[in-house]
């Protein structure tokens, strides 16, 4: 008989742990040799995300060598090895379906741009595991999963796209085969949005990933999905989102939706070019729900945990691929 912990009731897309006996009743860190100690297992890649990208950015931080030395004590073959282990069991197929699996492809991408190739070559089975999950899932996946949460379909596949390029082309071909089958004919967002929970734009993400995927057509496709948006509508796209509890977990991720959204603006704005109405509109947009967001990133343990990666993403450097 399967059954959950009562975290994981109460937090199904935290823990994600069904156990099938006495054998699974284990510490964190003897399911997960290396993803441990945060909140999640998805926050603690992307946590290594994170300072493993700072690092290589920003060699001359104090923090880059602890970060390395760090790297070198635990994204091990051995530990690497534990991890696949509990990928393989029958009952983990679900398993962080598909925000953990993107960051992962995230992270493995970011170890391959340091010199370093160590790191990189020890996570590369559990990211070529993963991968071969999106292969296995993505055709079974009859519509995307459009939420502002952890299951949305753009923003893993945004991820996804960053490692598939140098790592797996079959798969960036699959990608774009499944975008564009559920996003190419979308007119007319609405863009009824932010939920209560959310720390992604439904309508801004679908727009970054096709902006990914459809190169020069992109403005064309963009300007139908969004067709008021240079004279301020659908307006909640140019609002920051307000957070009245950051103790909450879930009231938490809108300062994730603010920092996301201004990512989004950036991205949509250079593939439009200069000269897009909505590319001049971008960087004021964007500066706005920065600042409603960076100040709060240590705020409370339930956005701090996570909410530096996404400021990441919408200060540092696109991702290069």
């Amino acid at each position: 008989m399967l059954f959950r912990s009562h975290l994981t009731r109460e937090y199904p897309n935290k823990l994600d742990h069904v156990m099938t006996g006495a054998g699974d009743v284990l510490s964190p860190s003897a399911l997960h040799p290396v993803f441990h100690g945060s909140f999640d297992w998805h926050s603690c890649v992307h946590g290594w995300w994170q300072v493993m990208r700072i690092a290589r950015l920003y060699p001359d931080l104090p923090e880059a060598n602890q970060s390395c030395r760090l790297a070198d004590e635990m994204l091990v073959p051995d530990k690497i090895a534990g991890e696949l282990a509990y990928l393989e069991r029958p009952a983990s197929r679900g398993f962080e379906r598909p925000y953990g699996w993107a960051w992962l492809l995230a992270l493995h991408r970011e170890l391959q741009r340091h010199e370093d190739q160590r790191s990189a070559d020890a996570v590369k089975p559990l990211a070529q595991a993963f991968a071969r999950r999106f292969h296995d899932f993505l055709p079974l996946l009859t519509y995307p999963i459009r939420v502002g949460t952890h299951y949305n379909s753009s923003f893993a596949m945004i991820l996804t796209l960053d490692w598939t390029r140098p790592n797996d082309p079959e798969l960036a071909d699959l990608i774009a085969a499944r975008s564009t089958g559920w996003f190419g004919g979308d007119k007319g967002c609405q863009a009824w949005e932010p939920s209560g929970d959310e720390f992604l734009s439904s309508a801004l993400t679908e727009a970054l990933l096709m902006s990914r995927i459809m190169g020069d057509d992109f403005p064309a496709w963009f300007n139908a999905f969004l067709p008021d948006l240079a004279r301020g509508e659908p307006a909640t796209l140019f609002t920051p989102a307000t957070v009245s509890d950051r103790s909450d977990g879930k009231t938490a991720h809108l300062d994730g939706l603010n920092l996301s959204r201004a990512w989004c603006w950036l991205g949509i704005a250079k593939a439009l070019g200069q000269g897009h109405p909505v590319a001049r509109l971008a960087g004021d947009v964007a500066q706005r729900h920065l600042d409603a967001a960076m100040p709060h990133l240590a705020s409370d343990y339930m956005g701090e945990h996570w909410l530096a990666s996404f400021a990441l993403l919408a200060i540092g450097p696109e991702l290069e691929g």
